[in-house]
């Protein structure tokens, strides 16, 4: 099951107490005082893995905590430090105080960690007290109690192009014709129901990751159909792939719309750099020779494509490759 979006509530460890004890032993008749301070609390630790591609885990474990400090001891013994609480996230996952809306970070690359919740601070021994006016002191502290919040992961798939187009559109019988992904395919709506990631090999030195989402419909942005909960998966992508049916009544319209649903959703996506697919070439007479030239004129980069047939695929590929990748050669 994918789930993108979990809320946990996590504490931290308190601190341990600090410790009052006096030196006693035979040749130290006026040892002093002998109580060392309590250990830290641990902290919560949100850890992203590439190993991971959903939040599923956390969707049954909605309450973490870490370890508290252990107590001072005699003899100037310090606590050991409470365990930390480790958080296991996939890599493109967003953390969020849920009380307050605070963004506390992103995690983007595999291995990086967020502190989310910081243990309590460890509490004073009476030895600490110690001064020369004060030479046995009672005084101790207690350790400091660790932070609560309730959090609010978002998982945002990580992925160089994204697939953007209505239910049917061609999306997942692309990136199944162009990686190795194999999305469920049929002729009703709604088809795909969860993103899925493909890696595209354009030839032995250079690949990319395409991510297909669920297709989008007239409304999206307010909640209609299932685009505004899986929307967020382009938003990191470095090119958008608008895909329109060419058997669709008003294919025009259709591209118009996709626009006008990232537009509301989150405008910047419109400044992507992005292609426009004709998708189902193959059921036009002559094929992707067929397509409307008025259609290729709606952007700036349109090619006319059949991930049935596999026409048009090179030229699709060849553009896409040469806008990742023709700074870096």
């Amino acid at each position: 099951m994918f789930i993108d979006h979990v809320i946990v509530e996590v504490r931290a460890g308190d601190g341990g107490d600090g410790c009052v004890a006096f030196r006693h032993e035979k040749f130290a008749p006026q040892g002093g005082p002998f109580g060392g301070n309590g250990g830290r609390g641990g902290d919560v630790v949100v850890v992203a893995s590439s190993d991971l591609t959903t939040l599923i885990d956390l969707h049954h474990r909605r309450h973490i905590k870490s370890g508290r400090g252990e107590h001072g001891r005699g003899k100037s013994q310090s606590g050991a430090a409470g365990a930390e609480a480790i958080i296991v996230v996939p890599v493109g996952t967003v953390v969020i105080d849920v009380d307050s809306g605070e963004r506390l970070g992103e995690l983007v690359e595999d291995g990086a960690r967020l502190v989310v919740a910081k243990g309590g601070k460890p509490g004073f021994g009476n030895e600490h007290f110690k001064t020369p006016k004060n030479r046995t002191p009672r005084q101790y502290t207690h350790g400091g109690d660790g932070e609560a919040r309730r959090l609010e992961l978002t998982l945002k798939l990580i992925a160089d192009v994204g697939l953007v187009g209505e239910p049917n559109a061609g999306k997942s019988t692309l990136i199944s014709a162009v990686s190795a992904a194999h999305p469920k395919i049929a002729d009703y709506p709604f088809t795909t129901t969860t993103p899925v990631l493909g890696i595209v090999r354009f030839d032995e030195t250079r690949a990319f990751v395409m991510v297909d989402i669920p297709g989008l419909i007239e409304g999206a942005h307010h909640g209609r159909g299932m685009g505004k909960e899986f929307l967020r998966h382009v938003e990191r992508c470095r090119i958008l792939i608008y895909m329109v049916d060419v058997m669709n009544p008003d294919p025009a319209a259709s591209y118009r719309m996709l626009r006008s649903e990232l537009l509301h959703y989150d405008p910047v996506l419109l400044e992507r750099r992005s292609i426009l697919a004709l998708t189902q070439c193959d059921k036009l007479p002559g094929g992707v020779a067929g397509v409307d030239p008025e259609l290729l004129k709606l952007h700036e980069h349109a090619v006319a494509i059949s991930a049935v047939s596999r026409e048009g695929l090179g030229d699709l590929l060849r553009v896409v490759s040469h806008m990742l990748f023709a700074k870096a050669a």
